[in-house]
């Protein structure tokens, strides 16, 4: 079922959205400060006597935001491409395995990168983790893309079961990483199995929001070309597609910001199932429109749940990968199960 609305007006409420759910986060928290201080803060407003007022916005929430919407935004827009890829809405960087190699990779170059890649270290510095992440997304992605094709036709069912395998086998990677890691470098390792945007800095930020937005800001460009892979691979090379070019290009782009995120912020799954589902209920298959309403979403989504995530239990703060996987998980298996029904 679509949901009959005006593309434009979709976006624009989406924009609106967005821009409240960002504000909302920036004022709420430990400390809740009023929406119009918030806004002075940012603009450089605030007088001397209110300077903690200020650092907390700028030093403190503000990072943590940004990186939600950039985060939400990658996540959601590499579930888009997957699932015109795989030309199934099942398929979602957690689900099929491309997180948990991204954050292997990641893992990996925490644990090792002082001894076996002490020069990648050296020569790559802050995108170290990042490129890392990506190296793992990469791999994974090809290796699901490569096992899930039979005949030249994707399998969903292989898809999934081969996400499950690669999910499993990361996991024991991670372990065996985390055993034999230091004290320290545990402490740095603690929010991977869960997710979390508790390392928001601006320096993180740095060395992860060029990446993911670049795979944002580059998606786009590929919409008719999507819109045409939509009625399948010979149809599309009939229209003039390359379509061995595009996919390329969709699993490098789907991995680079699955990694660049991944990198600061774990494992947070399930944003790039429902955030693109949701906006295909809402306006369609049309690539044009999907993933730029996707991505507001997707960011929209996961600002309200790290906004969930620091105040639900304060001053204890929830793992936000929980939280997303306690909504997506139930979401997940009713997918699963209208797309059984339809058969």
């Amino acid at each position: 079922m679509r949901l009959a609305l005006p593309a434009g007006a979709v976006l624009v409420a989406a924009a609106v959205a967005l821009c409240s759910t960002a504000l909302a986060a920036l004022a709420l928290g430990a400390v809740a400060i009023p929406p119009m201080k918030v806004l002075a803060a940012l603009t450089g407003r605030l007088d001397a006597s209110e300077a903690m007022t200020q650092t907390i916005i700028l030093n403190v929430r503000l990072p943590r935001v940004l990186l939600a919407l950039i985060a939400g935004a990658g996540l959601a827009v590499a579930g888009v491409l997957m699932q015109a890829l795989f030309r199934n809405p099942l398929a979602e960087p957690a689900i099929i395995g491309v997180s948990a190699g991204a954050a292997l990779g990641a893992v990996a170059t925490i644990v090792l990168g002082s001894t076996v890649f002490v020069g990648l270290t050296r020569l790559l510095d802050v995108w170290t983790l990042p490129v890392a992440a990506f190296a793992g997304a990469l791999a994974t992605t090809l290796i699901v893309f490569t096992l899930a094709r039979r005949d030249g036709v994707l399998d969903a069912t292989t898809m999934l079961l081969t996400g499950i395998a690669i999910n499993a086998l990361a996991g024991a990677a991670i372990g065996l990483l985390i055993f034999i890691a230091t004290d320290e470098q545990l402490r740095s390792l603690t929010f991977w199995n869960l997710g979390s945007l508790g390392a928001a800095t601006w320096s993180a930020l740095a060395g992860a929001s060029p990446l993911a937005l670049a795979a944002v800001l580059s998606a786009p460009f590929l919409a008719g070309w999507l819109n045409a892979l939509l009625l399948g691979e010979s149809e599309a090379l009939h229209l003039g597609v390359p379509v061995e070019t595009v996919k390329r290009v969709v699993i490098g782009l789907s991995a680079l910001a699955t990694g660049a995120i991944v990198a600061v912020t774990g494992v947070i799954g399930f944003i790039g199932l429902i955030a693109p589902h949701l906006a295909r209920l809402v306006v369609g298959p049309d690539h044009r429109v999907l993933l730029p309403l996707a991505a507001m979403l997707g960011a929209t989504l996961l600002t309200l749940a790290d906004l969930a995530a620091r105040t639900l239990a304060r001053p204890a703060e929830l793992p936000l990968g929980v939280l997303t996987a306690l909504v997506g998980a139930p979401f997940f298996l009713y997918l699963l199960r209208r797309g059984q029904g339809e058969r």
